[in-house]
């Protein structure tokens, strides 16, 4: 007989496959089709790995890890929000919130504290693990954008302000980053993926 502790984490894995589903605006840079939140939390969760050095504080890189790959749980609930949409982001923290509640609710109570408490940190972007971690998720969809021809740049006619303002935690957290950043931003425009 299965106990009640191995049941709930159990049931929350069971839960985590519909991450899966969730579709965000960014292709896959092949541009074959949507990249899905699961997917998106993977590999912030290889980049934290690999690009920690270029923090430009000291990280607990599993931290970041960890972050990465729960700050976009409540997605399974609350759905995608695309950055660029005034409209979906009134609402968005009431949304997650009320998802955060239910899905780190149906893991046994010291777990359930953990996760939301990694999810609320992120959030927050008030500790260096939290500040990278934020980083790395803006980085990763101008990298997606950048490699296939402009995706949901061109797709929504994104201008070169809003992928700077959405950018703008990168210099929070690592400088060659942010400039990295910079350069492919710059490249887009001259490329014409995002409008001047």
């Amino acid at each position: 007989m299965t106990d009640d502790r191995l049941a709930r984490q159990m049931a929350f894995i069971m839960e985590l496959d519909k991450l899966k589903s969730v579709l965000r605006r960014t292709t896959l840079m092949d541009q074959s089709r949507q990249e899905n939140s699961a997917e998106h939390s993977w590999h912030l969760g290889l980049m934290a790995m690999l690009l920690a050095e270029h923090a430009d504080e000291p990280v607990d890189v599993a931290k970041v890890v960890k972050m990465v790959l729960v700050h976009d749980v409540v997605e399974i609930d609350a759905g995608d929000t695309f950055c660029y949409d005034a409209n979906g982001v009134l609402d968005q923290v009431e949304r997650e919130e009320r998802a955060a509640t239910r899905l780190f609710g149906l893991l046994p109570a010291e777990q359930a504290m953990e996760l939301r408490s990694l999810w609320e940190e992120f959030d927050a972007r008030e500790s260096a693990e939290a500040r990278f971690a934020t980083a790395l998720d803006h980085l990763q969809p101008v990298l997606n954008n950048f490699h296939s021809g402009g995706g949901t740049w061109v797709a929504h006619g994104i201008t070169l302000e809003q992928v700077q303002t959405r950018m703008a935690p990168l210099a929070e957290s690592s400088t060659s980053l942010a400039a990295y950043a910079g350069e492919i931003v710059a490249e887009a425009l001259a490329r014409g993926y995002v409008k001047a």
